[in-house]
């Protein structure tokens, strides 16, 4: 059933067609190719990181959010895979009236992560491999979800940089992520993807996690004893960039938000 449901995806002529001149427009896109073992099919990417070794010597088409879209038709696309915040909204209405076959993802949660990249392995004709990403990665998510389960979640503030001081909303896959580690996002009623948030708002919910990238980012919060909260260093692993991977670095997570022995 899985399968069908993924080729009627890419339905053409009453076959599932794979693509075979694939640009991807964002690194974890990227790296869900990678994944699928499908990087022989890339002609170009959208650069924003560091690269995957094996994918040194694929084209360029510009960087994060800065497209360049005469390189990109020069290399004859059949597919693009498109994540809407890498590319300008100007561009992306561009890209749309070029009317070159595009798959869009934006998972707003890990399901919805598994599931596209099932989706984009029909597409670039890995539905196998697909298949069995996907399913690790659903797998390995019921283990976390059953292992970290909290009737009360703990309230994280997970703070995403500090001057100015931005977090990530409801609506956000990390937002999600954490819920698998039995927390709650203390701002998962703002629908922005990243919010900007005063220290005030911080302080009046009242966090009992704060999670930052680095110690540096952190240190703002001695200036405020009020604040009773834990705070936990976990430094980008993985779990900003949705992909495959992505199971991996929320188990990392978990693991710094719950050290030693889980229920």
């Amino acid at each position: 059933m899985r399968r069908l449901i993924a080729c009627l995806l890419v339905l053409m002529a009453g076959q599932c067609i794979a693509a075979e001149r694939v640009v991807s427009l964002a690194p974890s896109l990227t790296e869900i190719v990678v994944e699928l073992g499908a990087e022989d099919l890339l002609v170009g990417v959208l650069d924003g990181g560091e690269r995957p070794a094996q994918l040194a010597a694929v084209p360029s088409v510009g960087h994060y959010g800065q497209l360049e879209m005469e390189r990109l038709l020069s290399l004859q696309p059949s597919l693009l895979l498109l994540w809407p915040g890498s590319v300008s909204a100007a561009q992306r209405d561009q890209l749309q009236r070029l009317h070159i076959p595009t798959f869009t993802a934006e998972p707003h949660s890990l399901d919805e992560l598994a599931d596209q990249i099932e989706q984009i392995g029909a597409r670039l004709g890995r539905g196998e491999r697909g298949r069995q990403v996907a399913g690790e990665f659903r797998q390995r998510l019921v283990e976390l979800r059953q292992r970290y389960h909290r009737d009360a979640p703990i309230s994280v503030f997970y703070q995403v940089w500090n001057q100015p001081l931005y977090t990530v909303g409801g609506g956000q896959i990390i937002s999600d992520a954490l819920s698998v580690c039995g927390a709650r996002n203390v701002f998962d009623d703002l629908s922005q993807p990243a919010p900007q948030v005063s220290l005030e708002a911080v302080l009046q919910r009242n966090p009992e996690i704060v999670v930052a990238g680095s110690v540096s980012q952190l240190s703002m919060w001695k200036a405020w004893p009020s604040l009773k909260a834990r705070f936990v260093v976990v430094p980008d692993t993985g779990v900003e960039r949705p992909s495959g991977q992505m199971v991996g670095a929320v188990q990392k997570l978990c693991e710094s938000l719950f050290p030693g022995p889980t229920q």
